[in-house]
């Protein structure tokens, strides 16, 4: 796990406790698109299960977690493809 990777998952459990969280370096995929640069941690996919999520939509967690990754956005993270889940939410999609 890289330096930006440690960053963002450190963070995401130190703000939101998750009960699961998974943060992927997705940047090989986007080699050539805009925001790469060379050693990559410019693009992650992060799915995060948090009770912090409970009464608030898509767009407002979201905010959130952009919110608690303002530096690492600032240093240059490009983009961020965000799953994030409550708890109940987690549980229902593992029972389908």
């Amino acid at each position: 796990m890289g330096k930006v990777a440690m960053a963002i998952d450190s963070k995401l459990r130190q703000r939101f406790a998750p009960l699961r969280l998974a943060v992927e370096d997705d940047s090989q995929r986007h080699l050539g698109h805009a925001g790469y640069r060379e050693g990559g941690e410019t693009h992650f996919n992060v799915e995060i299960v948090s009770a912090a999520f409970e009464g608030q939509g898509r767009v407002a967690r979201q905010r959130l977690v952009y919110a608690a990754l303002k530096d690492e956005l600032d240093a240059g993270l490009h983009a961020l493809a965000l799953v994030t889940l409550t708890p109940a939410e987690d549980a229902a999609r593992g029972a389908r």
